[in-house]
């Protein structure tokens, strides 16, 4: 499956003051890591947060976010966004820093 390489450089371009970004192909996508820990990635057109457990619900809660069901079965901590979700750069880079903030949460890889 590929994935939107605009939208890659939106979110490459949102990271760019991080250090320890990597990337990785997964999910049949791209995602991005920080110290070895998945922050978010690029489904297709769609973009995928690592929210964390606890931060699970209150994702779910904002407009054009749902479950990431990659396997038929949600995966709890992961959401995806629908791209009116990210349409704006704001937008995008408040996902990407909710992912990034709970990658920097956990111990480097």
């Amino acid at each position: 499956m590929a994935y939107d390489e605009a939208l890659a450089a939106r979110v490459r371009s949102a990271l760019r003051n991080e250090s320890g970004v990597t990337e990785k192909k997964m999910f049949g996508g791209v995602a991005f890591m920080l110290n070895g820990n998945m922050a978010c990635g690029i489904i297709s057109d769609e973009i995928m947060v690592r929210v964390g457990p606890h931060s699970h619900e209150d994702a779910l809660s904002r407009p054009h976010a749902r479950p990431m069901d990659f396997t038929g079965r949600p995966m709890r901590g992961l959401v995806y966004v629908g791209r009116p979700g990210f349409e704006s750069d704001p937008d995008l880079a408040a996902w990407v820093e909710l992912g990034a903030s709970f990658a920097r949460s956990l111990p480097p890889k």
